[in-house]
């Protein structure tokens, strides 16, 4: 095991790569590091496989490919549900207001200074999480990261946690 964490050390110090696959504990993990390290394009194509459900917490909520492939998810019928900090309210741009007029269900998170998750939950199978904002500054411009865990303990654990918040949340 110490010669696994060991090799895998030097690939990070000697690659120039933004994105591995790592198991943990027999359990697959993506992670991506921006910017420009595909986590967008990698969080596109999660929601694009999800069959069932797809619960997002977030902070700040920009990203257009995001959000058209939550509206094109729900329209497939995956149900899509969102909870956003209160910073959504006066954004100018928001996929808040984008996603609430596509029908897309959406709470505010005000209990809390920030509600400043940003999670991703597939089919009650998957974790999206880190530090990566659903922005589009966070693929091009900030040095942020994504872990995609693929793993249904820790979605249910995730799912708590996400409706505590949906809980005490307004409708947008």
């Amino acid at each position: 095991m110490k010669k696994l964490f060991i090799v895998f050390c030097l690939l990070l110090v000697y690659t120039s790569a933004y994105a591995y696959d790592i198991t943990l504990h027999d359990t697959p993990v993506s992670i991506y590091f921006s910017p420009k390290g595909g986590a967008q394009q990698a969080i596109v194509n999660a929601i694009n496989q999800a069959k069932e459900s797809i619960y997002v917490q977030a902070y700040s909520f920009t990203s257009a490919p995001i959000a058209k492939a939550l509206v094109d998810a729900s329209q497939r019928g995956v149900k899509v549900e969102v909870v956003l900090d209160r910073s959504q309210r006066k954004a100018t741009y928001t996929g808040a207001t984008f996603l609430k007029n596509e029908g897309i269900p959406v709470w505010i998170d005000d209990r809390h200074a920030i509600a400043h998750n940003k999670v991703m939950i597939f089919d009650g199978a998957t974790v999206i999480t880190g530090s990566f904002n659903f922005t589009k500054a966070a693929e091009e411009k900030n040095a942020e990261n994504l872990l995609i865990i693929r793993d249904s303990g820790l979605a249910k654990l995730y799912m708590e946690n996400w409706e505590r918040h949906r809980v005490h949340s307004e409708e947008y």
